[in-house]
This record gives C-alpha cells, sequence and structure tokens, in this order.
C-alpha cells in the first residue's frame, strides 16, 4: 500500500470514528443533559418544616411529586426550577432561608427525577413547569404574586413560562443563553444543530415583561458567565448581578439570598402592617375635674 492509500485509509478510519461519535451523541445526549440523581429513581426525604409533600398534574397526564410553603400576607410565591442535577430536597435547601422570611415557595419536581414517572426533555419540562403555574392560579393566586427562579438548567424552563405569562418577576441564576452554546463552550467539536434540546433564553427573554434579575458567577465553569451576559444584551432592562468569585453552585450561597431577597424586596415591598385599633382602655373616672385611668375595685 501507498504512503498516500495509508494517509487516506486514516483519515477515512478517523471521519468515521468521529462520525460514530456523532451519532452516539445524538442518540444518547439526553443522558447528559437529564442525569435524574439515582437515576431518577431515588425519592425525595419528606419536606421540612413548614414545607407541605403535593402532587401536581401535568397537561398529558403525569402526576408529578412537589413541595410547598404557603406565604405569609402580603409576600409573593417563589416558583423554583432547579438544575439537571439537583432534586426536590435541593431545590428545598436552596430556598428554605426565603421560605423563613415569609416568601411562599412552590417546588415542582421534573418527570423522571426522584422517582416521578415519564423521561425529561424540553417540550415536557416545559410541560411540567407549567402545571405549577396552573396549581397556583386554580388557588386563585394572581400572576403578579408569583417570581419565577430558574437555576442552570431551570433557567430554561423559567423563561418560557414568564414569555407565556404575565408573571411578577423572573430569576435566573447561572443561567445559560442556550443549551446549544453551553454545549458548543465545553465541546467545540459537536456541530451545535445536534443538539436537540434547544432551551433558547437569548431568542425569548426580550418578550419577557416582568421584572428580570440575572445572577452569575464569575467563576462558573459549568455555565460560563458570558452567557448571563449575553442574557443582559438581549434584555437591556434587566438587572444585571455578578458573584465574584462564586461558581455553579452560587445559588446554594448565603451570599445568593441576600442578593435575591434584596431584589425581591426592592419589587416587593413588605406592606407595613396595619396600625393598632385604639386601646379602649377601662371606663374613665372623672372625679373634680381630673381624668383618671385607674381601673374600678
Amino acid at each position: 500500500m501507498r504512503i498516500g492509500g495509508i494517509t487516506l485509509w486514516l483519515l477515512g478510519s478517523v471521519l468515521a470514528l468521529y462520525l460514530a461519535a456523532l451519532g452516539a451523541f445524538y442518540i444518547f445526549q439526553r443522558v447528559f443533559y437529564y442525569p435524574a440523581p439515582g437515576g431518577g429513581l431515588t425519592l425525595a426525604e419528606d419536606p421540612g418544616p413548614g414545607f407541605q409533600d403535593m402532587s401536581l398534574t401535568t397537561s398529558d397526564g403525569l402526576v408529578l411529586r412537589a413541595f410547598y410553603h404557603p406565604a405569609r400576607p402580603g409576600r409573593p410565591t417563589l416558583v423554583f426550577f432547579h438544575g439537571n442535577g439537583s432534586d426536590l430536597n435541593g431545590s428545598e435547601a436552596a430556598t428554605r432561608a426565603f421560605a423563613a422570611q415569609g416568601y411562599g415557595v412552590l417546588l415542582p419536581e421534573y418527570r423522571g427525577y426522584g422517582g416521578n414517572p415519564g423521561t425529561p426533555n424540553e417540550q415536557d419540562l416545559y410541560r411540567d413547569g407549567a402545571a405549577g403555574l396552573y396549581w397556583l392560579e386554580n388557588s386563585r393566586m394572581p400572576l403578579k404574586d408569583i417570581v419565577l427562579i430558574g437555576n442552570s438548567l431551570g433557567s430554561g424552563v423559567a423563561t418560557e413560562l414568564a414569555k407565556r405569562k404575565k408573571v411578577g418577576g423572573l430569576i435566573l441564576v447561572s443561567g445559560f443563553s442556550s443549551l446549544p452554546r453551553v454545549v458548543g463552550q465545553h465541546y467545540p467539536y459537536i456541530p451545535t444543530v445536534l443538539v436537540r434540546d434547544r432551551f433558547d433564553n437569548r431568542a425569548k427573554i426580550g418578550r419577557v415583561t416582568a421584572p428580570i434579575l440575572l445572577y452569575h458567577g464569575t467563576a462558573d465553569t459549568v455555565v460560563p458567565v458570558s452567557n448571563s451576559r449575553t442574557l443582559a444584551r438581549a434584555q437591556p432592562a434587566a438587572t444585571f448581578a455578578l458573584e465574584r468569585g462564586a461558581g455553579h453552585d452560587l445559588m446554594y450561597m448565603p451570599v445568593a439570598t441576600r442578593r435575591i431577597s434584596a431584589w425581591l424586596q426592592d419589587h416587593f415591598p413588605v406592606p407595613p402592617p396595619p396600625p393598632s385599633p385604639p386601646d379602649a382602655g377601662t371606663p374613665l373616672d372623672h372625679r373634680g375635674g381630673s381624668v383618671s385611668n385607674s381601673s374600678p375595685q
């Protein structure tokens, strides 16, 4: 075999392996996007104090587990969508400080996660999130009193729902501009056209009319901060905040609770308590022109 023939054979072999690898990625890619902690079989522990164990029914008939903490009067309800490697217990850990402040908290769980039936994909995760919004609306909660929070992968669900519904607010923590962009940042040799689930937040966020907070750690190596910068350019009305030195676990850090709480206070100030009724006290005793508040014997 001549040298030229060997070279062509080697190039052909490499190309065949590359195409085979791309084919495998196209078929099995959702295994990487949705690892579902515990293989999707691990049940979440019982909810913590103040949270209720409940279920949500999706438009395609699945019954999915969720946790709920009702709000104090005058406080909005936060609907939290976790990242691809988390679960209900992780969602509770990320939001329990807000529940302690009196905010309502609804924690929907995705299909295929935490023992839920079904297999996750982009369109069905939108159905899972919409089931939570429908339940709140059916409970007569005004949309203006609902704030959607999306962390990492959950940013795609939260942004889609905020585009559909005129909710009171949208908070994206460690969010991406689109899933293909993140895939391309980590694996530049994979054509992004092969990424089936798009979660194109950049194309949608300009159509969100609610107040928006974009919050990202500068040391995030999973979803680089450039993603939130792109979202901020696509929606200049959004508040864009960076946390120096924070990584992809930003949502679980105390500094995130303080930052998000401050934003919530700015947009949903707690109304002052109603004035106390005047103290009727005891009957006034008029003696010799003086006024006495002494109790009768």
